[in-house]
């Protein structure tokens, strides 16, 4: 962080007069002050030239020379150390000084110069540089640090754009539900469509008839009644009744034209009622994207809070540890993410060129913050010359292990089964677990489609019932060749364990705590079968040392036994391991004695187990 020339100039001033303050012949407040300030990367000729006035005029020739090479010392000292050390610690720093100063002292009494100060005092003036050494390289520091308060022009805007969105998402519901009404199902045909078929029939057939006039005119004509019951049974059944074209023949010369016409009318009439049912369809796809998108807005909304005005002195605490170890601070901010768990960005680079491990600088933000921190994934290990931006979080309560076992259905190449394990950025763990219909590279490439979705659709900050839904949208656009994916997600907040079970058509999922298991089912069809979607949420609580199991309907569905979740519960409970990768393996080990070691459909078995850090 760049120091201004006025402070720098004060600091230099201040040190001129510290100069003159003498205690028991000494002047300790000189080699102290000018250390604390030194450690501060201020201008080293400019101090040093400052000092020197003060003591020139306040100091008598024996004092100024000793004082003179202790400030010399100490900034070969410092050097040195930040040479070795890629930083100076203020209490070694305190300490260099201390010991110059005494050993200074010392030689000057051997050398019997005059107006030296007894033994005692030059043994405490060397304690008194050490404790005031470092404090005040922490008061210089925090004055160094200290900006005004000032309040920041872009909270309005900022409020204003987050009550934008929110309107923008009332505003996107309120369509999604025009939609829906829009797409609101009606019977297959009303009773005014039958009129209409009935009028088009006799306009059609009859307006070409000689004998429309006899058949129509009389008062008493049968052909409405006759006409009504034949259409009834072609809407019913697909055809008209042998008694209706038999009634229909003794009143009308056309009845056979009549009852072609009927036929084709309807099947043209069907055919409409398709493509209507097709845009009623797209009409709820359209719906539940514009909920999506409704959704996204409000998280949107949700912005983090930053911090930087309310912890200013825990940044500056960060700025000054991280100083001690040699890293240079060029930006930081503290933020408080939408969970109410700390997220700190910050620029960093080397103070002395060199590389320097980014756990100095965790371990530092860490005492500062008194939380436990980490950094992001896929983080640059160390802090080089460069500035680099660097993103860090509050360290999870859990850690987690994951296990998989897989067999392929018999003869097939490819297994239709796909998992996946995801550790998101906001300390959340998703178990990902998706069956192709049937077996093969195509049910494969429908299950993997879906996960990959859910994932981008999850990295990109959104929820997992947002996700979903985006997910099945896009799933029942494509869907045109009728191949469908279970869909089972299970969610572990790694802060708090608490464990949400996301099931779409999936199996049982089993959650073992100790020599107890519990079994989690649900009745849902999979994804992309119907655009309003029945998602199944459960939530349980975990701890450390309890394991989450998921399966594939392979597993379970060629036990041959009456209840195969409660064979699957006795098969777990009767396992004891502490890793998810032999659970995984043994259990698959036990399926296959159930199926006689043959593979009638894709076989998955999936476990994950947390851990206290």
């Amino acid at each position: 962080m760049k120091k201004t020339g006025v402070r720098q100039m004060i600091f230099g001033i201040l040190g001129s007069l510290a100069c003159g303050v003498s205690v028991m012949g000494c002047y300790p407040l000189v080699p102290a002050y000018f250390t604390a300030l030194y450690l501060e990367q201020v201008n080293g000729v400019v101090l040093l030239a400052f000092m020197y006035i003060g003591m020139t005029l306040f100091m008598p020739l024996t004092a100024a020379v000793k004082y003179g090479v202790t400030l010399i010392v100490m900034i070969g000292a410092v050097k040195l150390i930040e040479w070795a050390n890629e930083g100076c610690p203020v209490f070694l720093a305190g300490v260099m000084a201390g010991l110059t100063t005494l050993i200074l002292s010392f030689c000057g009494s051997l050398l019997e110069w005059k107006n030296q100060p007894d033994g005692a005092a030059v043994f405490l003036e060397a304690v008194f540089i050490f404790g005031a050494v470092i404090l005040l390289n922490r008061g210089i520091h925090f004055l160094m640090e200290w900006t005004p308060v000032q309040r920041k022009t872009e909270e309005l805007p900022e409020r204003g754009n987050g009550e934008r969105l929110k309107n923008y998402a009332e505003s996107f519901q309120g369509l999604s539900q025009i939609f829906l009404n829009m797409s609101a199902g009606k019977e297959k045909y009303a009773a005014d469509e039958l009129g209409r078929v009935q009028n088009e029939l006799t306009g059609k057939v009859c307006a070409s008839c000689d004998s429309c006039a006899l058949c129509w005119e009389r008062d008493c004509t049968p052909l409405y009644g006759i006409l009504s019951s034949m259409i009834t049974s072609i809407w019913q059944v697909g055809e008209p009744g042998a008694e209706n074209e038999a009634e229909l023949k003794k009143y009308c010369a056309k009845s056979r034209d009549m009852v072609e016409e009927a036929v084709r009318v309807f099947e043209r009439v069907s055919l409409n009622h398709a493509w209507y049912n097709r845009l009623l369809e797209n009409r709820q796809v359209i719906a539940e994207q514009l909920d999506a998108m409704a959704y996204i807005m409000q998280d949107c909304a949700r912005e983090e809070r930053v911090l930087d005005t309310q912890e200013r002195r825990a940044i500056s605490e960060i700025r000054y540890r991280a100083k001690e170890r040699g890293i240079s601070i060029e930006e930081i901010h503290l933020i408080e993410t939408l969970d109410g768990r700390l997220k700190l960005s910050a620029a960093l680079k080397s103070r002395m060129g060199g590389c320097i491990s980014l756990k100095s600088f965790v371990t530092a933000a860490g005492h500062a913050l008194g939380r436990q921190m980490r950094a992001a994934a896929d983080t640059k290990t160390f802090i080089s010359k460069e500035p680099v931006n660097y993103v860090f979080y509050e360290d999870t309560v859990y850690r987690n292990v994951q296990g998989i076992a897989r067999v392929k259905k018999d003869g097939a190449k490819i297994s239709g089964d796909n998992f996946s394990f995801l550790e998101l950025e906001r300390g959340e763990f998703l178990l990902g677990l998706s069956d192709g219909m049937g077996s093969g590279s195509m049910a494969c490439k429908e299950s993997e489609m879906v996960l990959d979705l859910v994932e981008r659709f999850l990295e990109a900050g959104f929820s997992v019932e947002t996700a979903i839904r985006m997910m099945n949208s896009a799933m029942v656009m494509k869907g045109a060749d009728d191949l469908y994916s279970t869909v089972d997600l299970c969610k572990i907040n790694l802060y708090t364990g608490m464990a949400k079970l996301y099931k779409i058509g999936a199996a049982a999922t089993f959650i073992k705590r100790g020599a107890e298991v519990e079994c989690i089912t649900s009745q849902s069809l999979p994804v992309g079968a119907q655009v309003q979607m029945d998602i199944s949420v459960q939530e349980t609580k975990l701890t450390g040392g309890d394991f989450v199991v998921m399966v594939t309907d392979g597993v379970l569905e060629y036990l041959h036994v009456k209840k195969p979740e409660d064979t699957m519960q006795e098969i777990i409970e009767s396992i004891q391991t502490n890793n998810p990768g032999i659970l995984a393996k043994k259990i698959m080990e036990r399926v296959m004695l159930f199926t006689g070691g043959k593979a009638k459909d894709d076989m998955t078995v999936l476990a994950a187990c947390i851990w206290e850090k």
